[in-house]
């Protein structure tokens, strides 16, 4: 691919991604500062946004490092919060077989918000679509570890009260899953997803219900997706 078309997916995917950014650049914040507080400066905020690059278990992670966590807490904990990925990562199976050399980042990279821009499949016209993936996977992250440092550094220079800052990545999901209903006619899906979680919460309760209700939206979906692909292709002609 020419430099100018690659050029030209690289604006694409920036484009996409936009929405990504405010919410992520405010959460990496938020992370920063509540790492700073614990006592870990601008070092470790950049290579756990690097490195873990998980917003959910970055959080948890703050509290693991303050208590002195052993390392199987920590194993089990990370495969607890980050489950739902087994899940939802399933449906890009497809999407990034033929990746080739993007595919290693592309897995590590797949967040709740990169698979909610990359889910539906489409590309702009004309653009590699596994470039247009792999940038718009680097954007977002990008925009997460500008977040982590610059909270770090704001955490250092100015006196921040943490208190409620964790409820921001709750924040950020309302507002995927809001912008989503919007951008999508089929609300099935989404339907799903509220009611298995509203169900698993019910039976399993608060701490334990994350796991279920995604194994429940899976089969769900999966029970549905023969129906769901005939109204997709009834839609677009």
């Amino acid at each position: 691919m020419k430099s100018g078309a690659k050029g030209t997916v690289a604006r694409q995917a920036f484009y996409t991604s936009l929405p990504v950014m405010a919410g992520y650049i405010v959460l990496g914040i938020g992370f920063g500062i509540l790492l700073h507080d614990a006592g870990y400066g601008v070092v470790w905020s950049l290579a756990m946004a690097v490195l873990i690059y998980a917003g959910s278990m970055q959080y948890v992670g703050v509290s693991l490092l303050a208590g002195g966590a052993s390392l199987l807490t920590a194993a089990l904990t990370t495969v607890m919060v980050n489950a739902r990925h087994l899940f939802y990562s399933v449906s890009m199976l497809g999407r990034y077989r033929d990746a080739g050399k993007y595919k290693p980042y592309m897995i590590f990279a797949l967040t709740d918000e990169t698979y909610s821009l990359l889910c539906g499949g489409e590309t702009p016209a004309g653009a590699d679509p596994n470039l247009y993936r792999f940038l718009v996977s680097l954007f977002d992250q990008c925009y997460w570890v500008v977040g982590c440092v610059l909270g770090s550094i704001l955490g250092a220079a100015l006196p921040f009260s943490t208190a409620g800052i964790e409820f921001s990545m709750t924040a950020l999901f309302i507002a995927s899953f809001t912008q989503q209903w919007l951008d999508c006619h089929d609300h099935v899906p989404a339907l799903v997803g509220l009611g298995a979680s509203l169900i698993s919460l019910i039976v399993f309760g608060a701490d334990d219900f994350l796991i279920p209700a995604m194994a429940l939206i899976t089969l769900a979906l999966t029970a549905l997706r023969p129906r769901l692909a005939a109204r997709q292709k009834g839609a677009g002609q």
